[in-house]
């Protein structure tokens, strides 16, 4: 599997911007995905996540619900990562992330461990 973050870049305040992840998965099944974000001399953290087990399920953290919207197109081959009304505080690097582990029980997709396959981040730059 791979996959290759794109569309990020440098933004004024309530900008908004679209990431894309490509994905090739080969024959391999995706469970899940989900962006993160590392901001400059922090921890990754969890953005968000979509993950298919009997519905479509999507998941946001509390600091851009609201403001970011995740969304795959049905082949799962691109998943986008649409955020709005950006601010300062959005900047990071944001990476893409797929888990093709079919887990007996539902995992939280909020968590790194969760993912099996991480691509390169793009990088995007909010200015005040």
């Amino acid at each position: 599997v791979q996959l290759q973050a794109s569309g990020g870049g440098l933004v004024q305040t309530g900008e908004s911007l679209r990431l894309s992840c490509a994905i090739s998965r080969g024959r391999l099944n995706i469970f899940g995905a989900g962006w993160f974000r590392q901001l400059p001399g922090r921890e990754r953290e969890f953005v968000a996540a979509i993950s298919w087990s009997g519905g479509t399920t999507t998941e946001y953290a509390d600091s851009v619900r609201g403001c970011v919207t995740i969304s795959a197109e049905n082949a799962k081959t691109t998943v986008y990562l649409q955020m709005n009304s950006l601010k300062p505080g959005d900047t990071a690097v944001y990476c893409c992330a797929v888990s093709t582990w079919k887990w007996s029980e539902p995992p939280s997709y909020t968590e790194a461990s969760t993912y099996n396959y991480w691509g390169r981040g793009t990088l995007v730059t909010v200015s005040s």
